[in-house]
């Protein structure tokens, strides 16, 4: 493997973003195939920060640092590159729903999900049942992502999972996570439960594989 791969990844880790793009500018220049500077540079630094990150080694800020690197090495690639060529690990719809506006951790596993190769629709926060059922028609995720950060709107993932059966979308695989919510919650309602944003990388991929 070439190693302005690895000095990418590296740059990547380290959120520095304007050496991400020098770095994958000379890498184009140099005829590297843009699809491997994605698969070989920026997706596996993206996998050591969600190691790094759930080892307790990085921390939220840090990861959205080197998220953005990793965005800024895209920018120059995706126009480079047809949808069919770059390999999707799949579709994901992320939102907090109705009643709650708490971004970041949505934000972030939004971030991580991309970083892992995911393709994300991420419809805000305050989202309620009846939007994520209209989108899921629409754009057929293979996994709806739900963030509740009050014990209050925990209801409101309750009510989203039961609307989804509702509209004939029961197949639907759903993911939980937030500071209030549980294994025990999840699984009541017919969930799948992500603690942080790195087991929701984890977790997505063992739910697509199925």
């Amino acid at each position: 493997m070439p190693a302005i791969l690895e000095q990418i990844s590296e740059a990547l880790i380290d959120g520095m973003s304007k050496k991400v793009q020098g770095l994958v500018n000379k890498a184009v220049e140099e005829g590297i195939d843009p699809k491997s500077i994605i698969n070989d540079s920026l997706l596996v630094g993206m996998s050591e920060v969600a190691d790094l990150f759930q080892e307790g080694e990085m921390f939220v800020p840090e990861v959205l640092v080197a998220a953005k690197a990793m965005n800024k090495g895209m920018e120059i690639l995706k126009p480079m590159i047809t949808e069919d060529d770059l390999e999707k690990a799949g579709k994901v719809i992320m939102c907090t729903v109705k009643g709650d506006l708490h971004d970041i951790g949505k934000k972030l596993v939004t971030m991580m999900l991309e970083g892992a190769g995911y393709e994300v629709k991420d419809l805000g926060v305050d989202v309620t049942p009846e939007k994520i059922v209209e989108v899921s028609k629409d754009y057929k995720p293979d996994i709806v992502g739900m963030s509740a950060m009050l014990t209050t709107t925990m209801v409101s993932m309750r009510d989203s999972v039961s609307a989804l059966e509702e509209a004939g979308l029961g197949d639907t695989v759903v993911m939980v996570g937030g500071a209030p919510v549980s294994e025990k919650f999840a699984n009541e309602i017919g969930a799948h439960y992500a603690g942080d944003a790195s087991t929701a990388v984890k977790l997505a991929n063992k739910l697509v594989s199925k």
